[in-house]
């Protein structure tokens, strides 16, 4: 352009014009380069984009299911159970056999990574055994409806989840189906030792819980389970599992919703996970776990006399209140 500008072949007007012209297809050819690097290295995670979508679910629903039993007749049986993780070569859980009758409450006890909360999740069926089986009345777990089976138990985690949403909302996730259901809400609020704090709320149970909101409130940890715990009395369960519902609670709080869950769950099933030794001593049968086996079964007394692993822990856990 300048060798023709020189030679007059084209005016300095043209020159201008046409350097303009030159730096804005640069700048162009440059987006273009730029967008094909951007989605050259974005195809790199297209294979697992991919691979994500044709994931296929590991709990696989029977052709023909079985209602779930109601009542619930004789109970749960787990004979010889045992479960592995994906891509792990230690077991979760082995050899456990055990019986956990209707009506029946049972604590599990062990140190951590003794793979109580993955027994719950095998009796919830959230995975199917590696080995073994678990009856139901005397029937396969796999055969009854998946939706009915976890619609009859309810389960509160200790990871449970703090949602970013209103007090309603966060305790009807716990049954989604009665979200309208203003009174049963507030029934299992009041279950769960939740309500009179709700009450105390500027907008009570339409308050939005989480700073995610302008006026969004934070509660404190004791304050979120007992949130969390309302979630597990929104159904009318014929079991219910617990693990570890009281971690973050002061001792008279827990006291209340142990008191209040022994009388909710007569005449139902329950399984409670707890390191604290005082309120496991309300259950029917303590299962103690050690690496993922069963490793003693008795009552409160029954195991104290046993000089066993439960009344090691147990005395290790009362010399800090002496």
């Amino acid at each position: 352009m300048i060798v023709q500008a020189v030679r007059g072949r084209i005016s300095i007007g043209d020159l201008t014009f046409l350097a303009g012209s030159f730096r804005q297809l640069r700048t162009l050819l440059e987006g273009i380069l730029i967008r094909f690097t951007s989605v050259s290295q974005g195809a790199v995670y297209l294979q697992d984009f991919f691979e994500f979508f044709e994931i296929q679910p590991k709990i696989v629903l029977s052709r023909h299911p079985l209602p779930f039993p109601k009542p619930i007749r004789h109970g749960f049986t787990f004979e010889n159970v045992g479960f592995k993780y994906f891509n792990s070569e230690r077991w979760a859980n082995r050899h456990l056999s055990f019986t956990l009758s209707a009506g029946e409450k049972i604590a599990l006890v062990g140190e951590n990574g003794a793979g109580k909360t993955t027994l719950v999740k095998l009796l919830a069926r959230l995975y199917d055994p590696t080995e073994g089986r678990i009856l139901l009345d005397g029937v396969d777990l796999r055969q009854y409806d998946l939706d009915e089976l976890r619609v009859h138990i309810g389960v509160i985690f200790q990871d449970y989840i703090r949602y970013q949403m209103s007090v309603t909302q966060n305790i009807a996730v716990g049954n989604i189906d009665e979200m309208g259901n203003t009174e049963l809400i507030k029934t299992s609020s009041v279950q769960s030792l939740a309500h009179p704090l709700i009450e105390r709320l500027p907008n009570q149970y339409e308050q939005m819980l989480g700073r995610r909101f302008n006026n969004g409130i934070e509660l404190s940890g004791g304050e979120w389970q007992k949130i969390a715990l309302a979630r597990a009395y929104m159904k009318d369960a014929q079991l219910l599992i617990l693990d570890e519902p009281t971690a973050a609670l002061d001792a008279r709080a827990e006291y209340e919703v142990f008191q209040r869950f022994a009388e909710l769950t007569k005449g139902k099933s329950a399984v409670l996970i707890s390191h604290r030794f005082s309120t496991v001593r309300m259950a029917d049968k303590i299962l103690v776990l050690d690496k993922g086996e069963l490793v003693e079964t008795g009552s409160h007394q029954e195991l104290l006399e046993q000089e066993g692993r439960y009344a090691e822990l147990f005395k290790l856990q009362a010399m800090g209140y002496r």
